[in-house]
């Protein structure tokens, strides 16, 4: 006869019991699955403004030894004259390898190194922009290398040429990449006669001269035309004293204002065919979308969700992919712009045989959802996929700082980031049948054809649009 003691009996009891509990409350499906709510909140960022008008967007973050810092100047590229485009790509790369201060190019290099600083340098549409991240150790250095670059660029003609050598040598090898053609050729037909249409040509390049570089810097850096943020490790009172160490003897003074060039909507649409040897063809589809200003900007990102941005829960990827096997990809975006319409763009990639076919199931869609109403369940999901997306655009610290720095920069209301999951959460079916009829019109559109057009161009007619042959040489 076997005799158990009342310890073993115990854990056996228990046992059992953890055994029985765990059985009844396991899902047997997926969709049984429960997860906490998503709570995520905006870390809160200080913002205030130096005596020379600097304006500093902080937030400390000891969870690692380092400090990241942008420096962005309010002024860009945009009014670039047509005979110099080319220019935001050469003041960028020697602003950043061009010396500063007493250093020149490569005492600047080996100096970075020392500090294992990354250093990196962009003069964009709106904005010029340097970004350093370095250990918290090295702060003052890197505000005093950031001092240098801002008031002080070297542009070292050696490092202007190679850059250009550089530029030059992209331009030969911009036709080499069917989608790096379509985007060229749809951004020229969007913006015709436009800083954001233009691209850089041979004489363009050769026209730019380090005077060029010199004016703009010396036209447009001003302490009052300059925002920092700064995150990481650092002590308040401490990044004060060294910021007032490398700016606080930058005067104020009257910067001019950049104009923005105006925009001309297409009112008719055309098809652009560059001929490529290739298998398949690069197809693009856009037109002219909208900024931030605009009311139905929340109600358009869901309407992009459900055209193409959904992936495989859109109804270009459903219809073109799965159910037609004309691509293996296809989407959609808008890009909403911060002061002037972004592009709304669609396309996919498909045999020279199914272009046409693909081109009018595209169609087809959008004419679908201007007239007809989405279900509600469409909404939902592109709803929640906005909502809960929304923290993985904040990838750091950082991150949050330099974008409510941004923010402010473009005039976005104080609440933007708050309040736009609620903002997204009231978009309903009506807003996006609505958004769909005022900025999907495909008399409009722009179409670009990148491939081998032997098999497709007679039937180029059927959509009423007139072609274009495009010489990509």
């Amino acid at each position: 006869m076997m005799i158990f003691s009342r310890s073993l009996l115990l854990a056996a009891f228990v046992t059992i019991t953890i055994l029985a509990g765990c059985s009844a409350t396991q899902p047997t499906h997926p969709d049984q699955l429960e997860y906490p709510a998503l709570n995520f909140q905006l870390p809160e960022v200080e913002t205030l403004t130096l005596a020379n008008g600097i304006r500093l967007y902080l937030k400390e973050d000891s969870e690692l030894p380092l400090v990241q810092i942008t420096a962005m100047v309010g002024s860009g590229a945009m009014t670039t004259p047509a005979d110099k485009i080319g220019l935001a790509g050469l003041f960028g790369s020697t602003w950043r390898t061009g010396g500063a201060g007493d250093r020149t190019p490569e005492e600047l290099d080996e100096y970075l190194d020392f500090l294992a600083a990354d250093l990196s340098a962009s003069l964009g549409p709106y904005t010029a922009k340097l970004n350093i991240s370095l250990r918290s150790e090295d702060l003052q250095n890197g505000l005093a290398v950031l001092g240098d670059l801002l008031r002080r660029p070297m542009f070292a003609e050696k490092r202007l040429e190679l850059a250009r050598l550089q530029a030059q040598e992209h331009l030969r090898r911009q036709n080499d990449s069917p989608g790096s053609i379509s985007r060229r050729l749809l951004m020229a037909a969007l913006y015709p006669n436009h800083y954001l249409g233009y691209s850089p040509t041979p004489e363009t390049l050769a026209a730019i001269t380090r005077q060029d570089l010199v004016d703009f810097q010396q036209t447009y850096f001003a302490p009052n035309n300059l925002w920092i943020a700064v995150s990481g490790d650092f002590d308040r009172a401490n990044l004060m004293t060294l910021l007032n160490d490398s700016f606080g003897d930058w005067s104020q003074r009257e910067v001019p204002e950049q104009h923005l060039p105006t925009i001309a909507r297409s009112e008719s649409g055309a098809i652009q065919v560059a001929a490529k040897d290739l298998p398949q063809t690069t197809i693009v589809i856009g037109d002219l979308g909208l900024t931030k200003d605009h009311p139905d900007q929340y109600a358009v990102r869901i309407l992009n969700y459900i055209l193409g941005g959904g992936g495989f829960n859109s109804r270009m990827m459903r219809e073109i992919r799965s159910n037609r096997g004309l691509a293996y990809s296809a989407y959609s975006y808008f890009q909403v712009g911060r002061r002037l319409p972004g592009p709304f763009i669609a396309g996919t990639e498909t045999k020279n045989v199914s272009v046409v076919p693909a081109i009018s199931l595209t169609r087809e869609i959008m004419v679908d959802l201007r007239n007809n109403r989405v279900t509600d369940e469409e909404v939902q999901l592109a709803k929640e996929s906005q909502i809960n997306s929304f923290v993985f655009g904040f990838e750091n610290t950082h991150s949050v700082v330099s974008r409510q720095m941004s923010l402010a920069f473009f005039d976005y209301p104080k609440d933007y980031l708050a309040g736009y999951r609620d903002r997204i959460a009231a978009v309903t079916a009506v807003d996006v049948q609505r958004a769909a009829r005022e900025f999907i019109d495909l008399s409009r559109q722009q179409i670009v054809l990148v491939g081998d057009p032997e098999e497709f161009s007679q039937e180029l007619s059927a959509f009423g649009l007139p072609v274009v042959d495009v010489d990509l040489d």
